[in-house]
């Protein structure tokens, strides 16, 4: 079973930027200068409708700023800090509009929309860009909509609550749907433009995604203390803000600061010209964590191997692979980083950029860390090779240059997570979500849980806490929450199993049922097997704009398939009753499946079912007297069962599921 399974590949996913203070961003700008007024605001923005709009920047203390659009005026003043606020009432619907600000400084925003923003936050799967979706170029081609604008926020993690977003407002248009990192969520546009072309308002999106990364690191501290689990994190993020230390946004960097011998005080054992001829000759793969003495534990070491290139190297892109890694790399060529995985699963994908290789001499160094026995390279002896822009292969497997760094046996302190991504608590909220509250907003929603999957029990209380937390910090009531339950994913086991990819579904489907105005987009009939990225964004974004049509809008549409409602023991069967059949109970390509059933002793055997009316009859002959019942519980099930309206059901369960199955009899 795959684990951690949303992890940033560099080089295929886009790195993180991670601003630490002081420091400046890729236009020479002071990341953390306060300007007059917020980049949350800007040309071609879209403003939230009837209701104020808390609208803000910096200026010196007691400067007065008037707010002025479509005949409505407000002011603000800027306070001993130099921060302004002023709440704005917005003009009707539509536009385009101007708004004026003007205090010290004057500034107009121009091509202003008044309408419904939603934040678009989660992980890789709503970062994931249009121009990776399915048939992207015919939608892209398409893509003209200028009632719908978005604003991309500059991915930053951040040890405290940080002032200034980074980012502008566009509108949607088939030139700017794109760029780098795929441009666009594509669940976030799909869902926009089935929103627009229904309730006929401006929409705006504010992306707020990163890849790889927990909910936990979305919730503010003060939101995760009640929860309790996270405290160790909590502390540990307010001691690193407390020392000023780099805000890397993971544990694994701040370890490697601490105790790594190749970069601490000042060594590189990752230069090309370091002196490696005391390092122990290894064979890669091989059984090389054993020659440097940490075979069965945990550890980190460094790998060298010096190869020769020809005097002129071919044009185009060349490629590093080292194929599955166990369990994380930093890899460098010639002493400037390729690429860092933590995903064991991941076949690593390197791009070595012009300048990088050189003819002649050239040195490949990866920084190796194992939690336990291990192969370090699972893929065998031809996963490892450098292919150059014309093609040519250079295979990598056999002698490398491999020493010791850090012995990983007790007393050695090993870091909290392991993960290179920004995974600490709280540090996206403080550096995305907290620079722009209190945005006015409609709503929020949220494709993320992937990396949550090894804590399937603790999601359920985690992702409520985060609703409330984000609900409690913009104080627009309990706006509305809309969460994509996870999608197919692996390959499908042929017997009954638990499943954590399963119980994160669940988890997401209690907040759905739980929390105030919130409602799940089931997409277990879609997915890839062999990728947690499937391309297929569609579906997953017009059943989030269902949702909110149904649940905000107050459309007449079904935005729900299937919900076990209650749940009826009968001699040698069990009866499920449902909500949400709208237009009858339907099992696509047969009979409904997969349906698991159990007596008292909780083994697990398959079941046959059928429809009748609004019910499903599950029985098993090896089972006379069943007492529990599951429907696609694994993360790849054969899902087949929908309402008329072609929505699938809810993955459920009736044992150890509390608050979704509340009439057992």
């Amino acid at each position: 079973m795959r684990t951690n399974s949303d992890r940033i590949l560099f080089g295929v996913i886009p790195a993180l930027v991670l601003l630490a203070a002081g420091v400046r961003d890729a236009a020479g700008q002071d990341a953390n200068a306060r300007p007059f007024l917020s980049p949350i605001f800007g040309d071609n923005m879209v403003l939230q409708r009837e209701k104020p709009n808390a609208i803000w920047g910096w200026s010196s203390p007691g400067d007065v700023v008037r707010l002025e659009i479509g005949g409505n005026s407000a002011t603000g003043t800027a306070g001993a800090d130099g921060k302004w606020q002023a709440k704005l009432q917005p003009p009707p619907a539509g536009g385009p509009y101007t708004l004026k600000i003007a205090g010290k400084q004057t500034v107009e925003l121009h091509d202003v929309l008044v309408g419904d923003v939603w934040i678009c936050s989660g992980q890789s799967n709503m970062q994931f860009g249009l121009t990776q979706a399915r048939n992207a170029a015919e939608e892209i081609k398409n893509a003209n909509y200028p009632q719908i604008r978005f604003f991309v926020a500059g991915q930053r993690a951040a040890y405290s609550r940080v002032d200034v977003p980074r980012g502008s407002w566009k509108v949607v248009s088939p030139s700017t749907v794109g760029g780098r990192g795929g441009g666009i969520s594509a669940v976030a546009y799909f869902f926009a433009r089935k929103l627009q072309e229904n309730v006929h308002i401006p929409i705006g999106l504010v992306q707020e995604a990163v890849g790889g990364v927990p909910a936990e690191a979305f919730t503010s501290a003060e939101g995760l203390r009640p929860l309790k689990d996270f405290d160790a994190g909590v502390a540990e993020v307010a001691r690193r803000h407390a020392e000023g230390q780099t805000e890397y946004g993971n544990y694994i960097t701040h370890w490697y600061d601490d105790y790594d011998l190749g970069t601490r005080g000042g060594a590189n054992w990752a230069a090309a010209a370091l002196d490696d001829s005391s390092w122990k000759t290894v064979q890669v793969p091989g059984a090389f964590f054993a020659d440097l003495g940490i075979d069965d534990v945990a550890g980190l070491c460094w790998l060298r191997k010096e190869i020769t290139l020809p005097a002129t190297l071919p044009a185009g892109m060349a490629r590093l692979y080292l194929g599955s890694v166990d369990k994380m790399d930093t890899t460098y060529i010639n002493g400037t980083q390729v690429g860092a995985s933590s995903w064991v699963e991941n076949p690593r994908t390197y791009f070595a950029r012009e300048g990088i290789l050189k003819p002649g001499r050239n040195v490949i160094a990866i920084r190796l860390f194992k939690l336990s026995a291990s192969k370090g390279f699972p893929d065998g002896p031809d996963s490892l090779r450098l292919t150059l822009g014309d093609g040519t292969v250079i295979p990598l497997s056999g002698e490398w240059k491999g020493k010791l760094s850090v012995d990983g046996r007790p007393p050695q302190a090993l870091p909290l997570g392991f993960e290179n991504n920004p995974v600490m608590a709280g540090v996206l909220y403080n550096g995305m979500i907290s620079p722009i509250v209190p945005l006015a907003i409609t709503g929020a929603i949220w494709y993320q849980g992937e990396s949550n999957e090894k804590h399937a029990a603790q999601y359920r209380e985690l992702l409520p806490a985060m609703i409330a937390d984000w609900r409690r910090n913009f104080s627009q009531g309990d706006f509305p929450f809309y969460i994509v339950s996870l999608p197919m994913y692996k390959h499908r086991s042929d017997v009954p199993v638990d499943d954590s990819w399963a119980e994160v579904r669940e988890a997401q489907a209690l907040a759905a049922k739980n929390v105030p105005h919130s409602c799940l987009a089931v997409t277990v009939d879609t997915g890839d097997p062999d990728t947690v990225h499937p391309i297929d964004k569609k579906e997953p974004g017009e059943r989030l704009a269902l949702c909110a049509l149904g649940e905000h809008y107050g459309r007449k549409v079904v935005y729900s398939g299937p919900t076990v409602k209650s749940v009826e023991r009968l001699p040698g069967e069990i009866r499920l009753h449902f909500d949400h059949v709208d237009g009858g109970l339907t099992a696509k390509g047969g009979d409904p499946g997969e349906f698991t059933i159990a007596g008292d002793d909780r083994k697990w055997y398959w079941a046959s079912a059928r429809i009748e009316g609004d019910t499903i009859i599950v029985s098993a002959s090896s089972v006379p007297n069943p007492k529990e019942v599951r429907y696609a519980w694994q993360a790849n099930p054969k899902a087949n069962l929908f309402n008329g309206a072609g929505l699938p059901a809810t993955p459920f369960r009736t044992d150890d599921w509390p608050g979704i199955v509340q009439n057992i009899r």
